[in-house]
């Protein structure tokens, strides 16, 4: 535990430094609902799934409705009003309730508070939307802009937590891992039901569609494997650091896919990604791929993939993330043959959890004293939305 602590400190006080030593613009915006200019004493709201019997578990777990960011002290103690809640759905939620007069709404992809357009305009005193981690695709982003909003996230706070996790869904699905667990656990042994469709990584050719932060990681992750290593993005890589990747740059994403034994998804969800992967394009993947999405749910066509599953087209689809989140019970991927498929966790490791709760602390001190944010944490500044979701 006290190895666990001080991991803990240390990630923090990382965290804290790289973001202390960022160069802060001075400039403020007019367009937005008085974002630096409006002082005094702010409410705040934050949505987090519950811990319950868990959250005394662990010192270090903040990223809970019970840890509330550990910052409830710190903003208490200033005279701010901060309201935590998981409940987040329907009219008579507590967040429909606090709408009208929050100023801060702070929420996380791994249950997400779905701010859409009827929202801003209920929330007449909103001025911030904070995302604890990374991927603000639960607001209507293009709604934030035209109403001035400032929406922001802690970049690359949980982006080694995602590709650690993304090569561990690759292994699992490629040595057929989950059936021999269950056999395990259940009192059986037949080998043959394993090793029927069990294979070896190395020599496999891996694809991620997308290669940003997360995207670079995983291919660093996976080039000791001998893989053969391609991307797809909207910008190449420079040569040298594709020379320290082993990876190649393939500008045609369907040209791409019927290469791949395996395709990972590395991509924010946007207005052009929704959708994307629909059952033309899974067609055109390699029969018997396997497909790691811990990026969005949305950005797959959730029936084409539970068809193509079916099918036995997609050998093996594992990932985190689902549309809508907490998936409802009769979500049809938990019913898909040879599936790796949990709750949104990959990016909520206790390691994670400290540097975006830092994050979030940084940027309120921030716009409490009417400073800008680290330019690359924006979503949405004045009016623009951040290039990948344009």
């Amino acid at each position: 535990m006290m190895m666990m602590k001080r991991a803990a400190s240390t990630a923090v006080r990382s965290l804290t430094s790289s973001i202390s030593t960022t160069t802060t613009l001075s400039s403020s915006s007019t367009f937005t609902r008085n974002l630096h200019a409006s002082g005094g004493k702010k409410k705040i709201v934050g949505v987090f799934y519950k811990a319950n019997e868990y959250a005394s578990l662990n010192p270090n777990f903040v990223g809970c409705v019970e840890g509330a960011l550990g910052i409830r002290e710190w903003l208490e103690s200033q005279g701010h009003e901060y309201i935590v809640t998981d409940d987040k759905e329907g009219p008579d939620s507590v967040l429909e309730k606090h709408l009208p007069d929050l100023h801060v709404l702070i929420s996380t992809p791994f249950h997400p508070a779905y701010v859409t357009a009827e929202r801003i305009k209920k929330a007449k005193n909103l001025e911030l939307l904070l995302t604890a981690g990374i991927g603000s695709d639960h607001v209507d982003l293009n709604a934030a802009a035209a109403a001035g909003l400032t929406v922001a996230e802690v970049t690359g706070s949980n982006v080694v937590s995602v590709a650690e996790d993304e090569l561990l869904r690759i292994l699992i699905l490629v040595r057929n891992f989950l059936p021999g667990y269950h056999q395990a656990v259940s009192g059986e042994w037949n080998v043959a039901g394993i090793a029927h469709r069990a294979y070896d990584l190395e020599g496999k050719t891996i694809g991620t569609v997308g290669a940003g932060r997360i995207g670079r990681l995983l291919l660093q992750r996976l080039k000791p494997f001998n893989c053969n290593l391609l991307y797809h993005d909207r910008l190449k890589l420079d040569s040298e650091l594709e020379n320290q990747l082993g990876a190649k740059f393939e500008e045609d994403l369907d040209a791409m896919l019927p290469k791949c034994d395996v395709v990972v998804i590395n991509m924010p969800l946007t207005d052009k990604t929704r959708g994307l992967f629909d059952k033309n394009r899974i067609a055109k993947c390699k029969k018997g791929v396997l497909i790691v999405n811990n990026a969005r749910g949305a950005i797959m066509d959730t029936q084409a993939v539970a068809d193509a599953s079916a099918s036995g087209h997609i050998a093996g689809y594992g990932g985190d993330v689902w549309f809508p989140q907490p998936a409802p019970k009769d979500h049809p991927w938990r019913y898909m043959p040879n599936h790796a498929m949990t709750p949104h966790i990959s990016g909520t490791t206790i390691d994670a959890q400290l540097r975006y709760a830092a994050g979030v602390k940084d940027m309120l001190e921030r716009y409490f004293k009417g400073e800008d944010f680290p330019e690359q944490h924006y979503i949405v500044k004045e009016g623009q939305l951040a290039s990948q979701y344009r």
